[in-house]
């Protein structure tokens, strides 16, 4: 597996070694040694999710605070995603900036978001499968948020402004600036 620090210190880009010849190819997804000695911490995933939607979907910003912050390793199953990690962790050199990187069922890339980021991403398929390792538990009280389209984070989410589609519980996040103090 090739591991890349992106600009954003402990959010990695997950690159797997895979086999491919005439019958497919075969790929180890995630092995928790190889994985904490690439990325020089312990972590340990206590639950999967999946989820699936439709080209123009934006999911996020979203995160979880305190003693149920969650670090995550995400990847796509089917289609393509462009996914975003904000580093929104007090007193960081890299506060409020972001990382944006497609990951999709081709290249096979995976992101590692850790603790103290928030998390989106957008859909650039016609639909696509997201799966993600978390090492925390989801808790509903936790949850916190920031507006996708947030201008001080100016993220290109690669989705023309009248065809996104976003939750009404996202388009009412906060902004950055409001939500977080530096």
């Amino acid at each position: 597996m090739n591991v890349i620090e992106t600009a954003l210190k402990g959010c990695f880009i997950i690159e797997p070694r895979v086999f491919a010849d005439e019958r497919g190819y075969f790929f180890e997804s995630f092995n928790s040694k190889t994985f904490n000695e690439k990325i020089g911490t312990e972590v340990t995933f206590v639950q999967d999710n999946q989820s699936y939607s439709s080209y123009g979907v934006i999911r996020g910003l979203h995160a979880q605070e305190g003693e149920h912050a969650q670090a995550k390793l995400v990847r796509v199953l089917s289609g393509e995603v462009l996914d975003v990690a904000v580093d929104a962790r007090q007193g960081s050199p890299t506060f409020g900036q972001h990382v944006a990187v497609r990951l999709s069922a081709e290249n096979k890339r995976q992101l590692f978001i850790p603790r103290g980021f928030l998390h989106g991403f957008s859909v650039l398929s016609d639909t696509a499968e997201f799966f993600y390792k978390c090492d925390n538990f989801y808790n509903k009280a936790s949850e916190r948020g920031i507006v996708y389209n947030d201008p001080e984070l100016g993220i290109d989410w690669g989705i023309p402004t009248d065809e996104q589609v976003v939750s009404e519980k996202d388009l009412v996040l906060p902004h950055m600036s409001a939500s977080y103090a530096q």
